[in-house]
Order: C-alpha cells, then sequence, then structure tokens
C-alpha cells in the first residue's frame, strides 16, 4: 500500500488558500481516479465520495490502480498537527515511510512550479515539520507545489508588507487562478508518475 497525503486545514473558511493546495490537489486526483478502469482509464461523471475515519483523524479516499491498492489522505487534525494523523494511518497499515507521499504547498518555489524529491528539511513548513516528528524521519516522498512569496511574486503582493503567515491562509488572487488550475494538472500528473513509474522518473520530468 502507498498513502498519498495532502496538507491543509479543514474548516470552510481555509478551502481556497494556499495553504490548501495540498486539500485541493487530492481533490483534483480523487475526481480523476475515481471509477478508473484497471489500466487507468478514467470513468467521467462519477462523483467523489471521502470518507472520514475518527480512528485516523483523517478523510479517506481508497482506490486501486492496477490492481494496487492506493489511499488519499487529508489530515484533519490541522496543519501543524498533520504528523498525528499522518503517523496514525501509517502504523494502521504498516506503511513504510518511503512508501508515503505529502503534497504541500512552497513558499520557496515560484507560483505555479512543481519539485519532486525524497527527504530532506521541512523549510519552515510546520505541516512537514509535524510529519517528520510523527514519522521519526524525514525519509518520505514530497509534491511541492509553488505559491511564491516576496521575492518571486509581483504585483499587489509588493504594495503591501509581506507576512508568511497571513499569505499562505490568503486565498488566491484572480490573476493567479489559471495557474493554479495548471499546477493542480501537473500536480496530478506527478502523483501518477510517482505511484506508476517511480520516483526517479518523476524528478527527472518535475525537477
Amino acid at each position: 500500500m502507498k498513502l498519498v497525503v495532502g496538507l491543509g486545514n479543514p474548516e470552510e473558511r481555509y478551502a481556497n488558500t494556499r495553504h490548501n493546495l495540498g486539500f485541493m490537489a487530492l481533490d483534483a486526483l480523487a475526481k480523476r481516479v475515481k471509477g478508473q478502469a484497471a489500466k487507468g482509464e478514467p470513468s467521467p461523471g462519477l462523483g467523489v465520495s471521502w470518507k472520514y475515519e475518527e480512528k485516523f483523524k483523517s478523510e479517506i479516499f481508497n482506490f486501486t490502480l492496477d490492481a494496487y491498492p492506493f489511499t488519499l489522505v487529508k489530515p484533519q487534525t490541522y496543519m501543524n498537527n498533520s504528523g498525528i494523523a499522518v503517523s496514525l494511518i501509517a502504523n494502521f497499515y504498516k506503511v513504510a515511510p518511503e512508501d508515503i507521499i505529502i503534497v504541500y504547498d512552497e513558499l520557496d518555489l515560484p507560483l505555479g512550479k512543481i519539485k519532486v524529491r525524497m527527504g530532506g528539511a521541512a523549510a519552515g513548513h510546520h505541516g512537514v515539520e509535524s510529519v517528520m516528528a510523527g514519522l521519526g524521519t524525514d525519509q518520505f516522498i514530497r509534491v511541492r507545489l509553488g505559491i511564491g512569496n516576496l521575492k518571486t511574486q509581483g504585483g499587489e503582493h509588493k504594495a503591501q508588507a509581506f507576512s508568511a503567515e497571513k499569505f499562505v491562509i490568503e486565498p488566491f488572487l484572480h490573476s493567479e487562478k489559471a495557474q493554479v488550475k495548471h499546477m493542480m494538472k501537473q500536480a496530478t500528473k506527478a502523483i501518477d508518475e510517482i505511484l506508476e513509474k517511480g520516483l526517479e522518473y518523476a524528478q527527472n520530468q518535475f525537477n
């Protein structure tokens, strides 16, 4: 089994904010895989059903691709405690850290940029810090989705003092939505390639 975990905050007021890109990417992926045939061909028009599992403190979506089981996970513990949910489900199913993919927003990447890697520092991302603490290792796969920062963003963001804490919980600007939509397509592609072709292949495609 492999786990694909999107990081975010559960309340509706955070639904379309930059810090919830992990949730958004998993929602996009779930829509694609819902009802997939054995060869991965989508069955359009089918709804997506996430199920809340109290024992994992997460919303869960299970699917099988080429007879191999995968579980999509959206922790409901809030971003800074994401590791609680990840460790609960990883321990229950005995999933090794290297079989866990964490999808999250990244301030240090320009908006729309995606990078894939195994391990490394959290770079100040409190959700990733929590996952590292919960698993007791940094050796899990990361899909990092760029949201930009003061150095990489122009326009409206430069007109005001930059606060990372405020920036990440703001909704995307109207002018950014096309880039975000494209990034969601690329994110699902990156996750697909990790699952189907392996980490190295995905890194060669996106890094």
